[in-house]
């Protein structure tokens, strides 16, 4: 209790130099939410000593937009901020993409978000430093998902899921190192704890740090419409293997979407599918009109999963138990299953709106496919 809330970039100045005075950070959640939880934009408005809880808004991998100006854009201020920018001559891509300079500049960019995004959270800490609370306060970094790439934000391989999770503050072992398996859930449940508040029964996070903590056996993830995109997957991960389950194999991996499809990779990709000029690897993992209905992973031994187990008879009964472990949890976890067409139509009058633009007519068209591609049961 007593506890100051607020959500911000944690920093008295702006990028452009502005004093940072009011407005909350990014607040755009799928829920409905009390706007009373958050006190202020930033934890300067607290009463002296007050305790406080601050959500500190990194845009991370967001800096370098969808490609080429806003990437620029982003490469002039890591020049001025560094000195230098990363070559994309030293960037190493994931096996199923090929070594095109659209991907390799863009992933470079994105090389350098994460160093612009490791220097806002320097100036974060230098504050609280400064304000000599650096040592009464826990810090967390983390992020909602992996690189924005074909095959990384909003899908469940390694490429989307795998996030980094940092803490230093009292009680945390410095240069320690963890190696279990965790979910994005447990930080809610570890915040809980360290405010002294009682985690709900129903709530399925963790307290990481709880003297009685149990590593988890497995992590779930699942991944449902992203905009205007139908799509449904379900996923389990174990210390060695991942499933994941397709609840639309008829469909393609990389389906219409206004969002994805407006970046510079993405639609460089297209265009060398359209041309025929991307390898077998590539055209199988990103372009196959069709799905495996289940894929399973030796992530271990195929770190980038491209290899599906699923239908090597040697691994039948890993499939089989990892298939029954992941139907417990959606029915523990009371899976909401498909959307209905009602919420799906409630929703996308949103998207739609009267604007009118481009952008709106190529939703427009996307939306049809989708309900196209279901009454085709795809």
């Amino acid at each position: 209790e007593g506890y100051f809330t607020c959500i911000g970039n944690g920093l008295l100045e702006n990028s452009a130099g502005a004093r940072n005075r009011e407005g909350l950070g990014k607040t755009d959640y799928n829920f409905e939410w009390d706007p009373q939880m958050y006190d202020g934009n930033d934890w300067a408005g607290r009463k002296p000593d007050q305790p406080f809880f601050m959500q500190v808004q990194l845009p991370g991998g967001k800096l370098r937009g969808n490609g080429g100006e806003s990437n620029r854009r982003m490469l002039e201020r890591a020049e001025k901020v560094f000195g230098n920018i990363v070559s994309p001559n030293q960037v190493k891509l994931p096996t199923y993409y090929p070594r095109d300079p659209v991907l390799l500049e863009d992933w470079a960019a994105y090389l350098d978000a994460v160093r612009l995004t490791d220097d806002h959270v320097g100036k974060v800490l230098t504050r609280l430093e400064g304000e000599g609370i650096l040592d009464r306060t826990i810090v967390v970094i983390m992020t909602d998902h992996g690189i924005s790439h074909a095959r990384g934000k909003q899908f469940l391989y390694d490429e989307g899921t795998h996030v980094p999770f940092i803490v230093r503050g009292p009680g945390i072992a410095a240069g320690a190192t963890r190696e279990d398996l965790m979910e994005h859930i447990d930080l809610a449940a570890t915040t809980l704890a360290w405010g002294g508040v009682a985690i709900p029964p129903a709530m399925q996070g963790r307290d990481l740090f709880s003297k009685d903590y149990v590593p988890r056996g497995e992590v779930f993830a699942a991944r449902d419409r992203c905009d205007e995109t139908v799509e449904r997957i379900r996923s389990v991960r174990t210390e060695k293997y991942l499933y994941i389950r397709n609840f639309h194999p008829e469909r393609p991996h990389l389906q219409p979407n206004v969002y994805k499809d407006g970046k510079s990779i993405v639609q460089r990709l297209r265009a060398l599918h359209e041309a025929k000029q991307l390898d077998e690897l590539t055209e199988k993992i990103l372009f196959s009109p069709t799905r495996s209905a289940e894929e399973l992973y030796d992530w271990t031994a195929d770190p980038q999963e491209v290899t599906n187990l699923a239908g090597d008879p040697a691994y039948n009964s890993t499939l089989v138990g990892l298939r029954d472990r992941l139907d417990r949890w959606m029915a523990e976890t009371h899976d909401r299953g498909a959307e209905s067409a009602a919420m799906y139509d409630s929703d996308m009058a949103v998207y739609l709106g009267d604007r009118g633009n481009q952008k709106t007519e190529q939703t427009r068209k996307n939306i049809e496919l989708m309900k196209q591609w279901a009454k085709e049961g795809k």
